[in-house]
């Protein structure tokens, strides 16, 4: 399995990021090829040091990272992309790999 990490950090109006994130981002985002599940953070997202300045976190999960690869490649994963712009002014990081049970 292999997961891609999207960290987004707190917008100046969370509400209408949640509208919009919510409404208009996942439906594009649940098209690109190869997800298998798409997991969000619920509530706030904290740090062993308290509250963090992400107002958001997401996990989408194929079955390898050559899944994600061309799921970013294809015209839904550059859809997607090309939205972000639409709603995470405040900042998003991107991280994807493989994962192993340990």
């Amino acid at each position: 399995m292999a997961q891609m990490i999207a960290m987004y950090r707190t917008p100046a109006d969370p509400a209408a990021f949640d509208r919009y994130y919510f409404g208009t981002h996942v439906p594009i985002a649940k098209k690109i090829p190869g997800l298998r599940q798409y997991e969000v953070s619920d509530g706030r997202v904290g740090t062993p040091g308290g509250v963090s300045d992400y107002h958001l976190i997401a996990t989408l999960t194929f079955d390898s990272r050559g899944d994600i690869e061309k799921g970013l490649e294809s015209p839904e994963g550059k859809a997607a992309a090309a939205d972000l712009a639409n709603f995470a002014g405040a900042g998003v990081e991107l991280y994807f790999y493989d994962t192993k049970d340990v």
